[in-house]
């Protein structure tokens, strides 16, 4: 059963609405918006009705916030108003409101316009669902490619892409740089995360496969998959339009590789110079390394990769992100040892 989330600072507007919903949805009511933001922690509407004038705070406060959460941005949502001010509906469009729906309500256009819009919205959902899986997939398989050109890093950026979808779930909670996480898709991010190695298509063999250690002439190539990608996505962006998922691929190709005490390449960054997606990607690319056997050294055990991430907290990685990461590190042991394993 959908479930729709009705706001309004009066109740007996939330009576009538609920009266004429209930029997064909999930009806939640809040008499304020800070009131429904509470309730948002718990349950996502199918379809949020929101009163344009309420006391604490107006409608188009409230939408501004919910387009700012990635968490709440595809709620579609309703005014309800007794405006009819062509100015004030204008105004409501541009900022993403789905239709109005005039007060005092009339039965059956509040039932049908609400019937219509979610069966319009299903329609949507499912399209950009299967347009999702599609670019999840066009950016498995380019990764897959870029890995068998360097045979010894197996599935690393497929579990690359794993650890960050659990990193982000758990600095959501530790609330560690939430505000500006909540303004990211978390699966978007752990798609786009796969491409942060494509840069190494345009390394020359000889050196991406040297089956020992890399000169230092060889290492200064290497160093250049980190722009080499970000110029790959530009090449990408002029031909696509899908600037989230581009951002977020280039934020992680170009910035994965800089250290948060400014020694690291391309640019040097240092601390919170440094792309968020970058120093995250820091953190889950240097332990998928450390575990992994590579030419020029043998696998270290968790244990051991745990160790040196604690290490270089402060140095090589983010102190706060490092402190989520010893929290969270037996997820990142279970998605390796389900990958070895194919379990």
């Amino acid at each position: 059963m959908k479930t729709i989330l009705i706001v309004d600072d009066n109740s007996t507007n939330l009576l009538v609405a609920e009266n004429v919903l209930s029997p064909y949805y999930e009806v939640i009511t809040a008499l304020s918006a800070s009131l429904m933001f509470e309730l948002l922690e718990d349950i996502i509407p199918d379809l949020i009705l929101l009163d344009v004038l309420m006391p604490d705070t107006d409608g188009f406060e409230v939408i501004a916030q919910l387009r700012k959460d990635s968490r709440y941005a595809d709620i579609p949502v309703m005014f309800l108003t007794s405006q009819t001010d062509a100015a004030v509906e204008a105004r409501g469009f541009e900022s993403g409101v789905v239709d109005f729906i005039a007060k005092p309500f009339f039965h059956t256009v509040l039932l049908s316009r609400i019937k219509k819009h979610l069966a319009i919205d299903q329609i949507i959902r499912e399209r950009t669902q299967e347009l999702e899986q599609l670019k999840d997939s066009i950016a498995s398989a380019v990764a897959n490619a870029v890995e068998k050109r360097a045979t010894c890093t197996g599935r690393h950026m497929e579990r690359t892409a794993s650890y960050v979808e659990i990193f982000i779930a758990a600095m959501l909670k530790n609330d560690v740089y939430a505000d500006e996480l909540k303004k990211y898709n978390p699966e978007v991010v752990a798609s786009a995360a796969r491409l942060h190695d494509l840069g190494k298509i345009r390394i020359p063999d000889a050196i991406l496969s040297k089956p020992s250690k890399l000169s230092q002439d060889e290492f200064s190539v290497v160093k250049t998959h980190a722009t080499e990608g970000e110029k790959i996505v530009d090449e990408i962006a002029k031909r696509a339009n899908d600037a989230e998922f581009l951002s977020y691929a280039k934020m992680c190709a170009g910035s994965h590789h800089e250290r948060w005490d400014g020694t690291g390449y391309p640019r040097n960054l240092k601390g919170e110079e440094i792309p968020l997606l970058g120093r995250i990607m820091a953190i889950v690319d240097v332990y998928d390394a450390l575990v992994s056997v590579r030419p020029y050294k043998v696998a270290f055990s968790h244990e051991d990769a745990l160790e040196i991430i604690r290490n270089n907290r402060g140095s090589h990685f983010d102190p706060q992100m490092v402190d989520v990461f010893l929290d969270i590190h037996r997820q990142f042991a279970e998605v390796r040892y389900t990958d070895q394993t194919g379990g």
